[in-house]
């Protein structure tokens, strides 16, 4: 199995933006699982610790293999994820990992 995880930092300038950032992000993921290949958990989290350095949004998956998250990366449902969050997002940061 490997784990693909992906932190944002949203655009907003006021909590009423941000809440409306977060809820875009969780629509657009809203149902993936479903519809990818090889996609085994999905999992959206949002930052409750309010320091200065943590992202406001993660992205917690699991894949059964390296070519399912390959796959994934293609996907034309993931692209349409992408292109509804590309005007969102200020920072990026992702790992890809085996589990042991």
């Amino acid at each position: 199995m490997i784990k693909h995880i992906v932190m944002w930092n949203l655009r907003g300038t006021t909590p009423d933006e941000k809440a409306d950032s977060v809820r875009r992000v969780r629509a657009a993921f809203d149902g993936l699982q479903a519809l990818i290949p090889g996609l085994t958990a999905l999992e959206i989290g949002v930052d409750v610790s309010g320091i200065d350095y943590a992202c406001d949004v993660v992205l917690y998956s699991e894949f059964e293999s390296r070519e399912a998250l390959d796959s994934y990366a293609i996907h034309p449902e993931h692209l349409r994820v992408k292109r509804e969050l590309a005007d969102l997002r200020i920072t990026r940061y992702q790992v890809d990992y085996l589990a042991e």
